[in-house]
């Protein structure tokens, strides 16, 4: 018998059986042989439950296949078009609807609006419409075992994953998520489930697969655990000119330390009301017809957090811009201008 107290009956989650392009069965791997013992030896796992489970589990290849060609890798004038479209703004407009009071209280509660909120979802899930076809025990397994490049962190994962199951009583055949095994409306990764998602509703559970209320919560708390700053700004398009604003161009991940009246004095221009002491880091995306200019600021920072990628956190932010502007009643918001170097 597991260490862990007794957990409630495991959920189920529509159709257990079978996978997309299985391959070798998990429990015939040495690997997959080791982490079972330390999984026993390590937090008390049954050791011959988890063989069983493994048996029943594959290794699915096309997900390595996936790993090497990420959204994010595209530029953002083929990126951007994924994800504004009328159906996903529509859909997050819904949702809002669908979700007033739980998303009210979220910002009540962690200080973010409920826009950003409801764009997460839908750039992640389209609002629970798509959580993912795979597995989510196959796809970290496959990741851990026969990915390289990142097999340390994805055996992590898988720990995570195992752990999580056992204390919120499922069965970890049954969750279906993403080819990288992230799960749920807002796809949590397994140690972020554990670590951010919360209960919001009080229901006793924590469930980000089938419950909204859950999911907007948990959102908002991961948010503003990595640090959002209720009421600040996120992003704002800008204008450059002269010949000292490519070296400021940021590439990185980091937070911004440059003010604003810095980035003025060197040739770029903030459109908008901006706030000269903001620290700000200078964005730079690849539109159709040229380079695009934006100012990202703290906030949008947080949200490369959810997931590493300017063109990610750049995505959430104009598809949350329209969904309040939809959601409000307004005009849909134009689509930015790309601005050029003036020389």
């Amino acid at each position: 018998m597991d260490s862990a107290p007794p957990a409630p009956a495991p959920q189920s989650f529509g159709d257990e059986t079978g996978s997309a392009g299985s391959g070798q069965p998990l429990a015939d791997r040495p690997d997959a042989q080791a982490f079972i013992r330390r999984m026993s030896a390590q937090h008390g796992f049954n050791a011959a439950h988890l063989q069983a489970t493994f048996a029943r589990a594959q290794l699915q290849p096309s997900i390595v296949a996936a790993m090497s060609k990420p959204a994010e890798s595209k530029p953002w004038h083929t990126y951007r078009p994924i994800f504004m479209t009328a159906k996903r703004i529509d859909g997050g407009v819904a949702f809002w609807r669908a979700n007033a009071a739980a998303l009210a209280r979220a910002e009540q509660v962690y200080g973010v609006p409920p826009e950003y909120v409801v764009a997460i979802i839908g750039v992640e899930t389209q609002y629970g419409g798509n959580m993912g076809k795979y597995r989510v025990l196959e796809a970290l397994a496959t990741l851990a075992f026969d990915y390289p490049r990142r097999a340390d962190y994805f055996r992590k994962e898988l720990e995570s994953f195992l752990l999580l199951t056992r204390t919120e009583g499922v069965d970890p055949l049954a969750p279906r998520g993403s080819y990288a095994g992230a799960m749920g409306y807002g796809q949590f990764m397994p140690s972020s489930y554990r670590s951010y998602a919360v209960d919001f509703d009080g229901d006793g559970h924590r469930d980000l697969w089938r419950n909204p209320r859950d999911a907007i919560g948990s959102v908002a708390n991961y948010f503003s655990k990595h640090g959002w700053r209720a009421g600040g700004p996120v992003a704002a398009p800008a204008s450059v000119s002269g010949a000292n604003y490519p070296a400021l161009v940021s590439r990185r991940l980091s937070p911004p330390q440059t003010s604003v009246a810095s980035l003025r004095a060197r040739g770029i221009t903030p459109q908008g009301s901006v706030n000269d002491a903001q620290a700000a880091l200078l964005l730079e995306l690849q539109a159709g017809d040229g380079p695009e200019y934006w100012l990202g600021f703290h906030n949008f920072y947080v949200i490369t957090r959810y997931n590493h990628s300017q063109l990610y956190a750049m995505a959430v932010y104009q598809l949350s811009q329209e969904i309040r502007a939809r959601y409000r009643g307004a005009a849909r918001l134009p689509a930015p201008q790309p601005a050029v170097s003036a020389g």
